[in-house]
């Protein structure tokens, strides 16, 4: 058998025991369930990831051009930055490492290109961070106010707390993220309903080995390669009409 097929069939081993874990109405799989849902009152909605600028410019026209969009960022970005920095950061947390987490939520935060990226990234997390104190997690208490605080930290926060298994939590990390672009895209493009469940099928057939990838990455690895996106936030902040916060 060759390195690769060895490497392969170790993830998908790994990958079942951990599904295995959420069978039979396991009570992380309700919380994996509360902490994706788009009812979660973190603002998500209010957010395009540039994907606003995207269709201002006529870069992003019809529902391939959205998929083009959609998938492009799962692949060189959420899948080598986002997923494999939310599962060290639940690594720290569940260790009991503050301030490793800390550490990488503050480096996850360095790496967003513009300044719309920083402030979108940590108002989500402010926002989780209370939201998470409200249901009793003791932890988050003063990460509202961090300068480091980010999504992410605060979602693998929850994930430690809840003892949500890590492949699990990064695909539904990946899903509520691709769900919230797709709700962007359904309104700014415009896209009908259809079209919208149609891209979440394409990200939730690439999700399963995205996160495999993400979590196979060493540290020397991790990054974000998706300058049109950089360009399309940094562009985004004067735009002189806004649906969207970015």
């Amino acid at each position: 058998m060759s390195t690769t097929t060895e490497s392969t069939t170790t993830e998908n081993t790994a990958m079942d025991t951990e599904m295995a874990t959420l069978d039979g109405g396991d009570l992380a799989l309700v919380r994996l369930l509360q902490i994706v849902s788009p009812t979660l009152p973190i603002g998500a909605f209010a957010y395009s990831q540039g994907l606003e600028q995207a269709v201002a410019a006529g870069w992003v026209t019809d529902e391939a051009e959205a998929g083009a969009w959609l998938l492009g960022l799962l692949e060189s970005s959420l899948a080598t930055l986002d997923l494999p920095v939310l599962a060290r950061l639940t690594a720290a947390w569940t260790a009991g490492d503050a301030a490793g987490a800390s550490r990488w939520s503050a480096w996850l935060l360095a790496c967003r290109p513009t300044r719309e990226a920083r402030a979108e990234d940590r108002q989500l997390g402010a926002a989780l961070a209370r939201t998470l104190g409200a249901i009793g997690i003791e932890a988050a208490d003063g990460w509202a106010s961090r300068a480091e605080v980010t999504h992410a930290a605060m979602f693998a926060l929850a994930t430690a707390h809840f003892a949500i298994p890590v492949g699990p939590a990064l695909s539904g990390y990946a899903f509520s993220w691709a769900e919230a672009v797709t709700s962007a895209a359904v309104r700014l493009v415009p896209l009908g309903q259809n079209a919208g469940q149609r891209l979440l099928v394409r990200a939730g057939d690439a999700i399963p080995k995205l996160v495999a990838r993400a979590r196979s990455l060493s540290d020397g690895d991790l990054g974000a390669t998706a300058p049109g996106q950089a360009i399309a936030s940094a562009l985004h902040e004067t735009l002189y009409s806004r649906l969207f916060r970015s």
